[in-house]
């Protein structure tokens, strides 16, 4: 029980994802690494764990921190196509949860993870006001006045 929540269906691709979201002096931690874009911090659900899990679990490996969820944020259905080789140009349903987590005041992120092609990812420290394409694009908005609600979005890039 410990793959990825990643299911061929069609000839498209079903991932269930967390990401967290990670604040600090008005900054958001996001992953960078040889493509244009930022995207969250987070990656897929393994078959048998929970989302909370799941993204305690993201963090650390992708941080080196260990982290509480404060709490859940946003749903993110999107429909995309993929862009490594595993998945390049096939059609990717992605249900995505993202959790706001409570970051340590002494918070010092450390990157030691690497995608699947060996790429290394780096953590970005982005302003929401940045002129950067950032993953999920609504977090540039929904972020500068966070609510205590749950917020559903859904993108469609077919």
């Amino acid at each position: 029980m410990n793959k990825d929540m990643c299911v061929v269906c069609d000839d498209g691709i079903l991932n269930i994802r967390v990401g967290a979201i990670i604040m600090k002096d008005g900054k958001i931690l996001m992953v960078g690494n040889d493509r244009d874009y930022l995207y969250s911090v987070g990656g897929r659900v393994k078959f048998g764990e929970t989302a909370e899990e799941a993204v305690v679990r993201e963090v650390l490996e992708e941080t080196g921190v260990q982290m509480e969820i404060d709490r859940l944020g946003f749903v993110h259905e999107n429909y995309f196509y993929g862009d490594v080789p595993s998945n390049r140009n096939k059609l990717i349903y992605e249900i995505s949860l993202f959790f706001y987590m409570k970051v340590p005041d002494a918070f010092v992120p450390i990157s030691e993870s690497f995608m699947e092609d060996n790429s290394k990812e780096h953590l970005v420290w982005a302003s929401l006001d940045e002129d950067i394409k950032m993953y999920p694009e609504f977090f540039k908005t929904e972020l500068k006045d966070p609510t205590d609600t749950v917020k559903h979005f859904t993108t469609d890039k077919r």
